[in-house]
């Protein structure tokens, strides 16, 4: 039989005793052949959605909930508990018209065991749960550091009031998160601190089996609001997530037929799946394929400008054609081929990544050209071998093959370059108090708009503020920043935007290494999985055919 018990599902799938099965809910009997499965290396913690800050996380919560908006795979903004809303003139206003026939996830936190329907007063109460210092949710910044939002409203059920202080056009954007689901008082009231293992939400599916370090299991919501022209969806019925550190364990699970799905790819099998230039080994066309997309991760060498601090007196990348030189020095496009396997896109166009709304491809920075790197050296003074001083380049073990290669590109200019191998948690802490003057960096967009990327060098963010860890300091781009928020019209901003760009990448407070890619290795009998350059995991449409 195709269709057996949820418990015979979990015993078959986890080989684990079945007395870790929670009684105290019921599910629809499940179909074998509609359980999606993969590997989370990274664990998951937490699955309340105020603390989804990474990426395991994420994936887990973003099955379990909704909120008012939602993204689509070209991250244009659309529905999802809200029908429609409206902006008022002033951007100061957002107004949400909800849908009436969304429910909260059956659950024993309500009088009869069956979800009810979502309110207005229900997002006050989420939102402000957020806010709540008490709750320490890692997404409180997007109501009180980014917009300062004033008192939420909720005038009726289906209407939902958010006031800004100051505009922030790309505050919709912001609420497509995590931290912004709805979740029903009744569920914190019954289980407090414990609700992070046992989630309601309203989404396409339901917190089923939760053995932590081990399996996760989580079954179709039969309630779920949305449809797929005549499907309701979701379209499996169940998601099974283990949690495998060995990533290449987990590797042989996929090949193996064990595992539907993997995402990114390991060293330690890089060169048996992908070609040199980043294709799939065609050995596995017949069990998988690749699905591979521009990611909104930009990687960068960034470097301390702020000439008041100690650690920036007397080292050459005080000087802005020493950095610029750096920035033409080095060949990126080889960096990507021997380094990378072509994965990835050199980071020529500035800061702002590829897949990113209102990214300019038209305008090329710095592409490698050693002559005009010696020429920038000579112009600031360091025409003899050995005049200029050697620098430190800080970074993590994972970046250490990229920095090498980077310090063999600049010796050829005449720029020593030693470097400095520093644990992810040192490093974060040394960059977050400015004491790093060059270090290895990256930034993945929380959101999808450019604003995210430059309010790397917006200077009321000096770090450990705000993002700003170069202390990049400009008056020219902080007008500019500062009348971006005040245009709601998106190709207006995104003018705006690009001048900006261009006035820091002149500056070079950075050096662009890659815009990085998704990479989705997916099982042939696996449709419906699209992919986003957030990165996303959408599973609501996902089915399997066993042909």
């Amino acid at each position: 039989m195709k269709n057996k018990p949820l418990f015979f599902i979990l015993y078959s799938l986890f080989l684990i005793p079945v007395f870790f099965y929670s009684c105290s809910r019921k599910f629809d009997q499940v179909d074998e052949n509609k359980v999606f499965r993969y590997n989370e290396a990274a664990n998951i913690s937490s699955l309340d959605p105020a603390f989804a800050r990474d990426q395991a996380t994420i994936w887990g919560t973003h099955q379990l909930f909704d909120g008012l908006l939602q993204l689509n795979d070209q991250l244009d903004l659309i529905p999802s508990i809200a029908h429609s809303w409206e902006v008022g003139d002033d951007g100061l206003s957002y107004r949400f018209h909800l849908r009436r026939d969304v429910k909260f996830h059956d659950d024993p936190c309500f009088p009869d065991g069956k979800g009810r329907e979502v309110t207005a007063n229900d997002f006050v109460y989420s939102f402000n749960r957020v806010k709540d210092p008490l709750t320490a949710s890692a997404g409180a910044w997007v109501f009180n550091y980014t917009t300062n939002v004033k008192p939420f409203l909720a005038p009726n059920d289906s209407t939902f009031i958010i006031r800004l202080a100051q505009p922030f056009p790309p505050f919709p954007g912001l609420l497509t998160m995590p931290y912004c689901s709805v979740i029903p008082q009744e569920a914190i009231s019954l289980y407090g601190n414990d609700f992070r293992k046992n989630p309601v939400g309203t989404g396409p599916f339901r917190i089923g089996f939760w053995k932590e370090g081990v399996k996760l299991v989580l079954i179709r919501n039969p309630h779920y609001f949305e449809w797929e022209e005549d499907q309701h969806l979701p379209l499996l019925d169940a998601v099974a997530i283990t949690f495998l550190a060995d990533k290449q364990a987990a590797f042989l699970q996929f090949v193996q037929g064990k595992l539907d799905f993997m995402s990114g790819i390991d060293p330690s099998y890089k060169d048996e799946v992908l070609t040199r230039d980043g294709r799939l080994n065609s050995k596995y066309d017949n069990r998988f394929r690749l699905i591979s997309q521009p990611y909104l991760n930009t990687e960068y060498l960034g470097i301390l400008v702020d000439t008041s601090s100690v650690n920036v007196k007397g080292t050459p990348l005080a000087v802005s054609l020493v950095r610029q030189a750096i920035n033409y020095a080095f060949d990126r496009n080889k960096m990507i081929l021997y380094l990378r396997n072509n994965i990835g896109t050199p980071g020529v166009f500035g800061i702002i990544p590829p897949g990113m709304p209102g990214f300019d491809s038209s305008r090329r920075y710095y592409d490698y050209q050693p002559d005009m790197a010696r020429h920038l050296i000579e112009k600031a003074g360091y025409s003899n071998q050995g005049e200029m001083p050697p620098m430190t380049l800080t970074s993590t073990p994972d970046y250490l093959d990229i920095c090498k290669y980077i310090q063999h590109q600049v010796a050829e200019i005449g720029i020593e370059l030693e470097i400095d191998v520093s644990p992810p948690a040192a490093m974060r802490e040394m960059k977050a108090m400015a004491k790093l003057p060059f270090f290895r960096a990256s930034w993945i967009a929380d959101y999808p708009d450019a604003e995210n990327y430059l309010s790397l060098f917006y200077s009321p963010n000096f770090s450990p503020r705000g993002p700003n860890y170069t202390h990049y300091s400009n008056r020219e781009f902080d007008r500019l920043f500062e009348m971006a928020m005040t245009i709601q019209e998106d190709s207006l901003r995104f003018k705006t935007y690009r001048k900006m760009e261009e006035l820091m990448m002149k500056d070079a407070p950075v050096v662009v290494l890659y815009y990085d890619q998704v990479l989705r290795f997916v099982r042939n009998e696996v449709h419906g999985l699209g992919g986003n350059p957030m990165n996303l995991l959408t599973l609501k449409r996902v089915y399997k055919t066993t042909d």
